[in-house]
C-alpha cells in the first residue's frame, strides 16, 4: 500500500499561513522521507459561521512548482474542483503537469461543496453533480485520448484537442472523491480511482465500500478494477492542535507511531492501495511520528 501526505496549504485556525518556501520544504522532507506522494487541497476560501475568512494558496500553481521541485513522489489534489476551471483547459494542465513531473501526476478532482468560496469567486452553486458530469465527461476522454466532441448542458468542448500530449499514453490516472449515489456512479463508470475521506480508523471503510460496490454493479464494472484510496486525519495526544477535527479527535487520535503503522496495516487488509495522511497539527512533532510510523509499516511489510 502506497502511502501519501496531505501538504499545509491554508491558513489554520489560529491564523499560520505558510509561505511556498515552508511548503517546498515540506513536500521535499516527505520525499526524503520516504513517501510515496504529495497531496494538497483545492480551495479558494475557507468561510464558517462566526469565524474570520481563512486563505488557501491557489492548488495548481503550486503543484506545478512542487512537480519540478521533487524527483520521486507522486503529486495530486485531494480533490481538485472541476468548477474552478474550464474542464478542457483543466485536461490541458494535466497533461503539461504530467510533462512537467514525468508522469507522476495524479488527477484527482470532485465536484466542490464549500459554498462561500464558489459565491466569493462568482462560480455558480447549483447542480453541482451535473456540472461535474459534463466536466468529466470532457475531461476523461481529452485526458486519455487528447481528443473530445462533447455538447452538455453546463460544458461544451467542441472537437477539441490536447496538443502535445504528456509522457503517458492514457494520460494520468483519474481519481474522484465522492459519496453520493450518482458521483459513486460517475466513478464507476469513468474514473480509475476512488477515494473516500475522511477516516481514522480502517473499521470505518467497510460501510463505505459497498454503496460503490453497488454503483459498479449497476454500470457492469468489476470493482477490483477501480482502485481503492483514503484520506486519513493523523493526531497524537498531547499536541497543540491547530485545527478542529470533523466529529471530534477520539477516532483520529493514535497513541504512538506503532499503533498508527498498525492501523495502516488494517487499512492494507482491506485492499486500500493508496492511503493519503492528514497529519494535524503539521509540526515537526506530528511529522516525526508519521515518519516513523511509516518506517515501522515498511519494516513490517518487507517494504
Amino acid at each position: 500500500m502506497k502511502i501519501g501526505v496531505m501538504l499545509p496549504i491554508a491558513e489554520t485556525d489560529r491564523g499560520l499561513m505558510r509561505r511556498y518556501r515552508e511548503i517546498r520544504e515540506a513536500a521535499l522532507a516527505a520525499e526524503r522521507d520516504g513517501f510515496d506522494a504529495i497531496w494538497v487541497a483545492d480551495h479558494l476560501l475557507f468561510e464558517w459561521e462566526d469565524q474570520p475568512r481563512r486563505g488557501v494558496w491557489e492548488s495548481w500553481t503550486l503543484l506545478a512548482a512542487l512537480a519540478e521541485a521533487t524527483e520521486r513522489v507522486e503529486i495530486g489534489a485531494l480533490v481538485m474542483c472541476s468548477a474552478f476551471r474550464n474542464p478542457a483547459l483543466l485536461a490541458k494542465m494535466a497533461d503539461a503537469l504530467d510533462e512537467v513531473s514525468d508522469g507522476r501526476l495524479i488527477l484527482g478532482i470532485g465536484a466542490g461543496w464549500h459554498e462561500p468560496e464558489f459565491r466569493a469567486f462568482a462560480y455558480p452553486f447549483d447542480h453541482l453533480a451535473s456540472r461535474f458530469e459534463d466536466a468529466l465527461r470532457i475531461i476523461a476522454p481529452l485526458v486519455r485520448t487528447g481528443a473530445v466532441d462533447y455538447r452538455g448542458e453546463y460544458e461544451q468542448a467542441i472537437d477539441c484537442v490536447s496538443l502535445p500530449r504528456g509522457p503517458r499514453e492514457s494520460g494520468p490516472p483519474i481519481l474522484i472523491g465522492a459519496s453520493r449515489p450518482r458521483m459513486l456512479r460517475l466513478t464507476a463508470e469513468l474514473a480509475d480511482a476512488w477515494n473516500t475521506c475522511w477516516l481514522g480508523r480502517a473499521s470505518e471503510l467497510p460501510e463505505r465500500l459497498q454503496p460503490m460496490r453497488d454503483a459498479c454493479a449497476d454500470v457492469g464494472r468489476d470493482p477490483e478494477t477501480l482502485e481503492l484510496t483514503v484520506g486519513q486525519i493523523v493526531t497524537f495526544p498531547d499536541l497543540d492542535d491547530e485545527d478542529d477535527f470533523p466529529g471530534g479527535t477520539e477516532q483520529f487520535t493514535f497513541a504512538s507511531s506503532d499503533e498508527l503503522a498498525a492501523e495502516w496495516r488494517n487499512f492494507a487488509a482491506h485492499e486500500v492501495s493508496h492511503l493519503i495522511v492528514w497529519p494535524t497539527p503539521y509540526d515537526s512533532q506530528c511529522l516525526a511520528l508519521v515518519s516513523a510510523a511509516l518506517r515501522t509499516y515498511r519494516d513490517g511489510n518487507g517494504a
